[in-house]
């Protein structure tokens, strides 16, 4: 079976350059991938493959083994591209200026049709059902993840697994990556507005100095992670945007701040937010100034099952060979999978898309990012291998 496998995967890996190509030409940004969509019904249907439209933009569909059992697995891959606009003189490139395929969405849905079209040939040889979910929006809040599963995605059939992959430029291409148990931490979207009265700077004693304020808020929030939270509990709280918009001789009024909360517990979690908020307003106040602190809920932390993700890392040593499976560590980047994970049995894996010699080393996020299209061969063939493994197909 791991021969035909692979034999199957080499046949459409030009087709699935072909998908991943025309996907990555013509991006969407979250919740608007009405084109993708369509691309992806419509290659099921020329497949054969019965789908269901859900949560407006997404797909899920179905491929019924025609030998007798129950088993169900589930299968991810999302869609949404990133508003970044990509570097000029790609053959490929994007065709819609300020929006890019810059996390390899385009290259879990190419993968995942490739995996459907193996498997969908391979029917009247395995039994149980393979649930094909194709996601929008991972990239934006509330994450299409929770929309999937609240429109009933992990229902009828409800899956013993799901699994999804996910492109790694830190890997090299013909490689794979896995973790059991906790993976990537939930991320929270942090927004504050600290208040206070603006005036000339050159007289701070008529004013409230909502810029000092901020500056004691950043650097005492900071004692969340360094002093309160378990040093053995992984968490980070980052700012990455302050507008102060005053003058070298203006103080304003007021300054906003965005940032993130991550971290692996939920307990912590809350109360982290109680924390943060607690303090920040406890600060502008004592200064005599005020706060307003939201917090935005984001992704929980994805945790791989432990049994399910040894099993599945067995499975890729039997198809790719232990030396081209490699450990993965924790990371404190979210992924709405998560929500997948924290409501059934799940393992998310990294797929290998670096080519040093290609040049093909950027990370994801950039407007350089791009894979190694040859990683199109193994993730087909892989997760269609997973599959078929853990339907008992041997």
């Amino acid at each position: 079976m791991k021969d035909k496998v692979h034999a199957l995967a080499a046949q459409i890996h030009e087709a699935a350059v072909g998908w991943r190509r025309h996907l990555h030409q013509h991006p969407e940004l979250s919740f608007q991938e009405h084109e993708t969509s369509a691309f992806v019904k419509d290659q099921l249907s020329q497949m054969g493959i019965a789908y269901v439209p859900m949560a407006d933009t997404g797909v899920v569909a179905h491929i019924h083994g025609e030998q007798p059992s129950d088993k169900v697995v589930a299968l991810r891959a999302d869609m949404d591209a990133l508003p970044i606009t990509e570097v000029a003189g790609r053959e490929y490139g994007s065709k819609r200026t300020g929006v890019m395929h810059a996390c390899g969405h385009d290259a879990h849905t190419a993968s995942l049709l490739g995996t459907a079209r193996i498997l969908q040939s391979l029917k009247a040889d395995f039994g149980g059902t393979v649930k094909l979910i194709f996601q929008p929006g991972e990239e934006r809040l509330p994450g299409g993840a929770s929309l999937m599963i609240q429109a009933g995605a992990l229902q009828d059939p409800v899956p013993q697994a799901v699994i999804g992959q996910h492109v790694m430029p830190l890997i090299p291409a013909g490689k794979v990556g896995f973790r059991e148990g906790k993976y990537m931490a939930s991320t929270d979207e942090l927004y504050v507005t600290v208040k206070g009265r603006g005036g000339h700077g050159a007289q701070p004693q008529e004013n409230i100095d909502p810029v000092v304020i901020t500056a004691h808020i950043i650097t005492a929030l900071q004692q969340v992670v360094s002093r309160i939270a378990d040093p053995k509990m992984p968490s980070v709280l980052s700012f990455g945007k302050v507008i102060a918009n005053g003058a070298t001789n203006v103080i304003p009024d007021a300054v906003y701040l965005e940032g993130t909360f991550r971290t692996f517990d939920e307990t912590w979690r809350k109360e982290a937010h109680k924390r943060m908020v607690k303090m920040a307003t406890g600060i502008a106040e004592s200064m005599g100034g005020s706060c307003d602190f939201e917090v935005r809920n984001g992704y929980p932390f994805l945790v791989n099952d432990e049994k399910l993700t040894a099993e599945i890392r067995g499975y890729a040593e039997e198809f790719l060979g232990k030396e081209n499976v490699v450990d993965l560590d924790l990371w404190l980047a979210a992924e709405d999978f998560a929500y997948y994970s924290q409501v059934a049995d799940a393992c998310f894996y990294r797929l290998g898309t670096r080519n040093e010699a290609k040049g093909i080393t950027s990370a994801v996020h950039t407007p350089t990012f791009d894979i190694d299209e040859s990683a199109l061969a193994l993730s087909t063939g892989l997760m269609a291998y997973v599959t078929l493994r853990r339907l008992g197909y041997a």
